[in-house]
């Protein structure tokens, strides 16, 4: 059986433009950046995703500071008033044998046992599947709710748009909308987190007298409790915002959740 270090060596002594040395050394520099990205890649991923979550906490945790008379609420209130608990979404009602601490929505999704595929006719945010299960993030003061945190997604222009919609303790007026994570086109629909743009939306009403969704982003000047200014030049990740809330804030959404808490409380 030939030494593997002869061979080694023998392509080694080989002229550097020789088509095998050449092709050889070509393929063990990307094999070995393979493995290096590869290697860090998987390294830092726990970093990563740690570095992702607190930048989306330390988001809500502005967007809550930001919210008419909240500061004052907030420093009232013992550090785990803000309480976050899992939703089962078929049905509406609160899960306890799972950690909220520890479910990771997009890991659920992806998971076919953990999610569902959304009907092609309810897709409107365009995400193919969502997770059984969403975390709800509920504001209370002497057992009363106060304000609710709802995690959405949809897909904008270049990305999946990623938000937190707070809704007050009537469940239809919004206190505030805060963009969590983007990829759009900078300047552009990167715009959707720009605060003069989200500030449009405290005091907006997402359904009409009737219940239905009717939340929507409309070009031009927007008019009635239901709608909101689209932003300039960025048509598609506009209409991505509105119909994220669509979808989460209907049947095959929050809307179970919703109509649940509305009739029955905490």
């Amino acid at each position: 059986m030939p030494d593997p270090l002869s061979l080694w060596r023998n392509f080694l002594a080989r002229p550097n433009e020789d088509p095998a040395k050449v092709f050889g050394v070509a393929f063990l520099v990307a094999l070995i950046s393979a493995v290096l990205v590869s290697v860090t890649s998987v390294t830092l991923k726990p970093l990563q995703e740690a570095h992702l979550e607190a930048e989306r906490a330390a988001r809500m945790a502005a967007m809550l500071d930001r919210l008419p008379g909240m500061r004052d609420v907030m420093a009232d209130l013992k550090v785990d008033a803000l309480e976050t608990r899992l939703v089962d979404l078929a049905t509406g009602t609160f899960v306890s044998d799972v950690d909220p601490a520890t479910f990771d929505p997009i890991a659920a999704a992806a998971d076919p046992e953990e999610s569902v595929e959304i009907p092609t006719d309810a897709d409107v945010a365009r995400l193919g599947r969502r997770a059984n299960l969403a975390q709800v993030h509920l504001l209370e003061r002497d057992g009363e709710l106060l304000l609710i945190v709802l995690p959405v997604s949809g897909k904008g222009y270049q990305s999946t748009l990623r938000a937190m919609l707070a809704l007050n303790a009537d469940l239809t007026t919004i206190s505030a909308l805060t963009i969590t994570e983007q990829g759009d086109t900078p300047g552009i629909g990167a715009r959707v987190e720009d605060p003069d743009w989200l500030s449009l939306w405290p005091g907006k009403e997402i359904a009409d007298a009737d219940g239905r969704i009717v939340i929507t982003v409309v070009r031009g000047a927007a008019s009635g409790a239901h709608e909101v200014d689209a932003i300039s030049g960025a048509t598609i990740t506009s209409n991505g915002v509105s119909n994220m809330l669509q979808y989460w804030l209907g049947d095959h959404g929050f809307g179970p959740f919703l109509a649940r808490l509305r009739a029955e409380g905490l």
